[in-house]
């Protein structure tokens, strides 16, 4: 079975060209290319991908106005049908506008962008996306956010917790993050957001493979189900 994926681009996404050459790379088959406004996805995919950057110029809240696109409703319907869907850094912050992750992405703590190298903790080794790594395996992703501060209420966070939706923990303090969670699951666990961008840590030329399990896991999961 070939595998399927396409990458959603918003006004202002930057990272996109990155998460679709790290899906061809390591698929060996072309990523489509979707536009916001766009009201309907392409048929028949395993994988759908919302890039890192600053869609609408970051204005409202980060992700606020791209997760009101068109193409979204198109995107939350196949995430409810079981497709898989990967938000990174502002594709996790349109997760979480848009409903398909519970939670909220604020200003970092120290009022900075963060850009640069950052230790990650595996929680979750079970899901579609984590297969690749090992339970409290330590691995090495950039970040760069400004608004990265993962937040939620007390009870939210005690059931992600509980139910093993924490899917990657910082092993430092980057951002003020509630728990130190740089990445969450939904209670299907096909849907996956996180800050760090895993997309640029694929070859050695980028310093390192650390991000490349991911989506080892998630094509091989998908093209042997």
């Amino acid at each position: 079975m070939a595998f399927r994926s396409a990458v959603v681009t918003f006004p202002g996404s930057n990272c996109d060209r990155d998460l679709a050459v790290a899906l061809e790379k390591i698929s060996g088959t072309e990523c489509i290319r979707v536009w916001h406004g766009d009201a309907e996805l392409p048929d028949n995919l395993d994988f759908i991908g919302l890039p890192g950057g600053f869609s609408y110029g970051d204005y409202l809240r980060c992700g606020a106005i791209a997760s009101r696109s068109p193409v979204m409703q198109a995107v939350i319907e196949a995430a409810n049908r079981g497709v898989p869907v990967f938000g990174v850094c502002n594709g996790f912050q349109v997760l979480t506008e848009s409903g398909l992750l519970p939670g909220a992405l604020l200003r970092n703590s120290g009022i900075r962008f963060v850009c640069r190298e950052v230790s990650l903790k595996v929680e979750n080794a079970q899901s579609l996306f984590t297969s690749g790594y090992e339970s409290g395996q330590h691995i090495r992703i950039p970040v760069a956010h400004h608004d990265g501060n993962y937040h939620a209420d007390e009870e939210t966070l005690d059931r992600l917790e509980g139910e093993g939706r924490v899917a990657f923990r910082y092993a430092e303090d980057v951002n003020g993050s509630a728990r130190q969670i740089a990445g969450v699951l939904n209670a299907a666990g096909n849907v996956l957001g996180m800050m760090p961008h895993p997309e640029r840590a694929i070859e050695n030329t980028h310093g390192g493979t650390d991000g490349r399990a991911l989506f080892e896991s998630a094509i091989r999961g998908l093209v042997g189900a």
